[in-house]
Order: structure tokens, then sequence, then C-alpha cells
């Protein structure tokens, strides 16, 4: 066989060591501080912290309850300014 750019047919692989490198730090510089792992919610914090605090008024539940065990409880209506209330109290 013929050989290309100095690789015969039998050559054997070299293998390459390297000394490992060292970082060197002056005696005076500044301690790393620890890194710890964080999460934030940008943009929604607020909602949570709404949600959170948001007290469920027992009475209002109570009768909406009455309602629909009676039949008298308009979805449409009632739900759409439930959802209204709950979305102007969470953008505020």
């Amino acid at each position: 066989m013929s050989s290309v750019n100095n690789i015969g047919p039998n050559t054997p692989i070299q293998k390459i060591i390297t000394p490992p490198l060292q970082k060197q730090v002056a005696t005076d510089a500044p301690k790393q501080l620890s890194v710890t792992d964080r999460v934030e919610l940008s943009g929604v914090s607020h909602l949570v912290e709404a949600l959170k605090k948001n007290d469920i008024r027992t009475d209002k539940v109570a009768d909406i309850k009455a309602q629909l065990a009676n039949g008298s409880y308009n979805e449409d209506k009632n739900l759409d300014a439930a959802l209204d209330g709950l979305l102007d109290d969470l953008t505020k």
C-alpha cells in the first residue's frame, strides 16, 4: 500500500500527553462567593402574591352553592363577571 501524508497502512496512533494546566491565583485576590441556584419568575410574582393573600369570601361561596343547588345560578353572566373581577385583581 502507498502512504498518504506520511500515514502508512500500519502506523500506530500516537498518544499525546500534556501536563495539566494550573491556574495561578494571587494571594491578595478576593475570594469567590459560593454559587447557589435560584429561580425567579419575572412578571408573575405579583400574581402569585395576590393569590396567596386573597381571602375566600365564605358568604359568597355559600350563596353560589345555594344558587347552583336550586338551579337559579346564571352561569354565563356570573362566570364572566367573576373572571373579569379576578383578572382586574391580578393585574393591579
